[in-house]
Order: C-alpha cells, then structure tokens, then sequence
C-alpha cells in the first residue's frame, strides 16, 4: 500500500523542508520530493512522532494501582493524544510485588501486541530517603545484589529503565544493572558533585528530572546540578510544566547543557487509593499538598518550550523525540523521519494541534 502525505512544512529531525511530499509503502518511508505536491490538500506541519521516557498512568488508573495491560494500554493512548508514539510506563518507589505485577503488565501488553511501549521504568525504590520528593519512605530501600538479580531476573525484556541514586547502590550493583541491557539513570539522589562527576565518568549516561530531587547548584556546593552542567556527555531529562522547574531555569540549563537535555511529562493521573493518590490541582498533581506529577503531554511540552522558554521549534521537537530516542539506543525508536526507516508521522496543523496522524510503531 502506498500513501502520500504532502506538506507545507516537514521537519525530519536534523533539517525543515517545505512543500514536500512524504511517499511510504508498507509503512516505510521511501523517498521525501517535491513530486506529486498537493497545495490545496497539504498538511500543514509534520514532525516526526514523539517519545516519553517517564509517565505513571492516565484515565484515573496509575500502573501501580493496576499493574494490568489494560493500564497500559490507556497509558498509549494517553500518549497518542499528546503526540507520543512510544513511551516508558513507569512506577515510583513500590513493594517487590508491585514491581513484579508492574513487570507482568508490560510483558502481557506486549505479548498481545500492544504498541510503543519501550519498557518499564523503575523509579525506586533504590533511592536517597533525603530526596525523596513524593516517594513513599516506607518502601525507599539499600539495595542487596540478591534482590537486584532477582528483579532483573524477573523483569527480563521488559525493565528498559531504571532511576536509582548511585551513592547508596554499589559500583557492582550498577554494572550489573547496565550489564542487562537496562539504563541507569541517577535520580532522587542526594550526591556531591564530586560523586556525580565520578558516576558520570563511570557510564551512568543520564539523570532524572533536572532540578527535581537532586542535590542543587551552589556555590560552594554545586551538587548533582552543577555535576550535569559540568560533564561533556551526561544528559538529563526535564519536566517542562512551569511548576517542577521555572522556565527561565530551564533556559539556563539548556544554554549550559544542549543537546544533552531532554523532555519527559511525569504525568500521572487522578486518584484517591494506593500508595500514591494524586489530586488535579490547576493543571498540576498534588499529593497531600507535595507536587506529585504533572498533566503535560510532550506535545504541550514542545509548546511550553517554544512560548515560554524560547527555545527554537525544531529544537523543541527534538527535545522530546530525537535525545531521548538517542539515550535509548533502540533500533525501532528514532526520533526522525528517515527513508527506508517506519514512518512515525505526527500531523499537525497550524496551531499545532494533532490531525490524523501516520502511526507505525
């Protein structure tokens, strides 16, 4: 089957081209022209699809509340209505048998042929009870290299992520963490900045929301923060709401950091059972009066940082799809659109609302 999708403006991920058309076959991309250009039917905007490497649960279910396929299926489509194709479900601080219901969840959705979903992502409960932001205390644990090969062990092909805070976890540990197949990435983490330096310089390759639940940035002091600004190729998620970080902080950090900064939502969804119960306060979550989550879509993370942070719209885009997709490494997860590579397309039209998009994750 062959489709052609013509438009005004078509950003691949590197380079804007204008008046082209997209052709695929069998859901590849085969060639981007000028041929067959159709003024008067032309998609305003396509970009390629989104990634979201952190959101916990959406349409009133949290994965930890109800580790199910079906969770994670709202969590898709969730993820498809703010422009994300591919995501990384994730849970915060739990009990070994909510981690492994967790991890049943994601094995079952995608044994049923479930789309986008990357892997599970542990937030916790390996992490500083000093950082602990809305984490539960009382599942924050030190970790021991049974329970670590037992949890890997179990979660095979399915834990891609794991938010630990390396000064409580072993060199050991760590390594056979990433020895796994997983990423390591340091968070709820109460390091010096001499620590972090060392950890970054050891392959831990990224951090977890920049500014949230870190050491910060002081003068005598500069502490995780000042550790990420620092090291050449440590990268760092951030959350892009106004609320978690103000934005003329993230436009330092993307002056300082570049390439290396990149978008998740955090968002969760309301609820009012469990460990973590979650109240829409504004466009923001709260629990027990503590931000606990955001309400962003990347979508909206791309127009917070075009309106508010000033920052260009093709490198917007590739803050929340071509860095991310670079921190992951997987092969079916790009960030770009590429001849003879799926065609992932997000359709938008001029004020940058999501048309009917090409979706082939």
């Amino acid at each position: 089957m062959t489709l052609n999708y013509s438009t005004k403006a078509l950003f691949t991920g590197s380079e804007w081209l204008i008046d082209v058309v997209v052709h695929v076959e069998n859901n590849l991309v085969v060639s981007i022209d000028q041929n067959g250009f159709d003024s008067n039917n032309a998609i305003p905007l396509i970009i390629p699809a989104l990634i979201d490497l952190q959101l916990y649960g959406a349409d009133g279910r949290l994965l930890s509340e109800f580790p199910e396929k079906e969770t994670i299926e709202k969590i898709y489509q969730f993820c498809i209505e703010g422009g994300a194709a591919f995501f990384q479900p994730t849970i915060a601080s739990q009990s070994m048998d909510i981690i492994h219901a967790s991890i049943d969840a994601v094995k079952d959705y995608k044994a049923a042929g479930g789309k986008g979903c990357i892997g599970l992502h542990l937030e916790g409960p390996w992490i500083h009870p000093n950082k602990k932001g809305a984490h539960d205390v009382s599942v924050i644990h030190v970790p021991d290299m049974e329970e670590v090969r037992s949890i890997l062990a179990y979660g095979k092909d399915a834990i891609s992520m794991i938010t630990l805070a390396p000064e409580i976890c072993t060199t050991e540990i760590i390594k056979t963490i990433q020895d796994a197949g997983i990423v390591v990435s340091a968070g709820h983490t109460n390091a010096t900045y001499e620590n972090a330096m060392q950890f970054f310089n050891d392959g831990i390759p990224v951090a977890t929301h920049l500014f949230n639940a870190m050491s910060a940035f002081q003068h005598r002091a500069p502490g995780v923060v000042g550790a990420l600004f620092d090291h050449p190729t440590a990268m760092s998620s951030i959350i892009a709401d106004g609320y978690h970080v103000d934005y003329a902080a993230i436009r330092v950090a993307k002056k300082i950091m570049g390439d290396r900064l990149f978008c998740i939502t955090d968002a969760v969804t309301a609820t009012n059972t469990g460990l973590y119960q979650h109240t829409l306060v504004g466009d923001k979550y709260e629990s027990a009066g503590t931000l606990s989550g955001s309400a962003l879509t990347q979508l909206k993370s791309i127009q917070n940082l075009v309106e508010h942070v000033g920052i260009p719209l093709g490198e917007a885009i590739r803050m929340c799809s071509l860095y991310p997709a670079k921190l992951m490494q997987n092969k079916n997860v790009s960030g770009t659109i590429e001849i003879n590579q799926k065609a992932n397309l997000l359709h938008l039209n001029s004020d940058f609302r999501i048309l009917n998009s090409a979706i082939n994750n």
